[in-house]
């Protein structure tokens, strides 16, 4: 390998500051699975699934941990920041790592999209003459200078508002299991676990329409696979990162599966809508001062919350391609503070197409960008599988260092969970109203195709296949 190569493989680490800690870490794993697509989206598949969609929940909560255990064992085999176009390069190909760093930065920025449109609706309950756009612009603003100022600032940031929805999900918990148990509230006469069975049973809709809303459902989920993103930045990887994986399932567990059972257990199904949280709508229901209000706060910051690390996300992600030759070079630079400044910036002004979207179509905007956010995390998501598929073929034939945290059961999970995200695949299609998705990224294929063709002729060597410098930790 030539000494070009390993400067390129190496300057993706160089620069970057170690400023994120174990606590940090942990919450930014923790506030990466409990965002927008729970808080709100929640809402719209309850009123589709019943309280099948506990199910859902829990099936895809399976599959998103078969998926982090791949990456987990990527991870500790070469710790990359920018991880998932990094392995899709080494594993695939060129061509696919190029297609991977585009696609996950594309699903940050629809990401932050919808998080700025969930967060203007929150708003909107206290302020409902505010103009949604109006309050999505001031968010996208103060989150893109926080972003600037340093990677510690947005460590700490995302810690309290991490904090804030792990000790608001849980106090909900605790206070649904006391109307449950004690029967106070108003709507303790009316909660009961029969609550799950009661109203045409616990498949209201049919089967069928449960596994519509998985497409939802693994939008609830995207981020989680954000750990993977801060391996570059992080104090101490190889301890920090198993341990962010491996708390993973008890926190689907209780956030999402436990959450939803007891607010569902609290207030009958037939009570949610669309447009709506679900616990903004029980903790009213149940009629504790100011509740909702309070509920309304923290649904608030988990919106933040995500939109903040999609702006952390892109800016590094921007740095992996433009270290490949795969971006322009000026994303490479980083700025006095040791973030990737101008990468944060342009896709801050791509985020700000959601404010116009918020002007122009403000009841559909949020359904629009998930559907795109969820197309583009389960390619990224496929590209993790399937490269953690090649990488276990690599180590058996003895050509590859065997990773310090591998995947209970091999390589089966992961093929498990591929044939998972095709199923979910094909039934996006299948919704009429969530198929505009495939055409969005089916458009951006094509650009990404041209794309690469003119990379390819002005600079060859850049999209030739080349082997990485192998750094086993562990």
């Amino acid at each position: 390998m030539t000494s070009a190569q390993v400067d390129t493989e190496k300057t993706s680490e160089e620069g970057y500051e170690r400023g994120l800690g174990s606590r940090q870490v942990q919450m930014i794993a923790i506030g990466g699975a409990i965002g927008v697509g729970l808080f709100l989206g929640a809402g719209a598949n309850i009123a589709k699934a019943g309280p099948s969609l506990i199910l859902m929940y829990a099936l895809a909560g399976a599959i998103v941990f078969f998926i982090m255990r791949a990456l987990g064992e990527l991870l500790l085999y070469r710790p990359v920041s920018g991880s998932f176009a990094e392995y899709s390069r080494e594993f695939l190909g060129p061509f696919f790592g190029y297609f991977t760093g585009w696609t996950y930065w594309l699903m940050w920025v629809v990401t932050g999209m919808a998080e700025l449109t969930a967060a203007a609706i929150y708003v909107n309950y206290w302020f409902p003459a505010v103009p949604q756009w109006v309050t999505a612009l001031v968010f996208l603003v103060v989150l893109f200078v926080a972003n600037l100022i340093s990677v510690k600032l947005f460590g700490e940031i995302e810690f309290w508002f991490s904090m804030v929805k792990v000790t608001a999900l849980i106090g909900m918990i605790v206070i649904g299991l006391g109307v449950l148990t004690f029967g106070f509230s108003s709507a303790g006469d009316t909660a009961a676990v029969s609550n799950l069975w009661a109203f045409d049973g616990f498949f209201p809709k049919g089967i069928g329409s449960s596994l519509m809303t998985l497409q939802g459902v693994m939008f609830a989920y995207l981020a989680v696979e954000l750990v993977g993103v801060t391996a570059g930045e992080s104090e101490d990887p190889e301890k920090t990162l198993p341990k962010a994986i491996n708390t993973l399932p008890w926190r689907i567990a209780l956030f999402y599966v436990g959450a939803l059972t007891v607010i569902l257990c609290v207030v009958k199904w037939t009570e949610f809508a669309e447009g709506v949280s679900p616990f903004v709508k029980a903790f009213a229901m149940i009629g504790i001062p100011a509740g909702a209000g309070i509920v309304n706060f923290v649904v608030l910051t988990a919106a933040l919350s995500s939109c903040n690390s999609g702006m952390y996300s892109t800016g590094r992600m921007l740095r992996t391609l433009a270290d490949s030759g795969e971006a322009p070079a000026v994303f490479k630079k980083l700025s006095a503070t040791k973030t990737p400044a101008f990468g944060i910036m342009v896709s801050v002004l791509f985020m700000g197409i959601g404010v116009v979207l918020n002007y122009i179509v403000p009841e559909k905007a949020f359904g629009y960008v998930t559907s795109v956010a969820t197309a583009a995390g389960i390619w990224t998501w496929l590209m993790i599988l399937v490269s953690h598929v090649l990488y276990r073929r690599a180590v058996d034939a003895g050509r590859l260092p065997a990773s310090s945290f591998p995947a209970p059961g091999g390589a089966v999970c992961s093929y498990i969970a591929i044939a998972f995200l095709l199923f979910v695949t094909g039934l996006i299609a299948y919704d009429a109203d969530s198929r505009v998705c495939l055409y969005v990224m089916a458009g951006w294929a094509a650009a990404l195709g041209v794309g690469w063709v003119i990379l390819k002729g002005r600079n060859p060597q850049v999209t030739e296949r080349r082997e990485p410098e192998l750094e086993k930790v562990g």
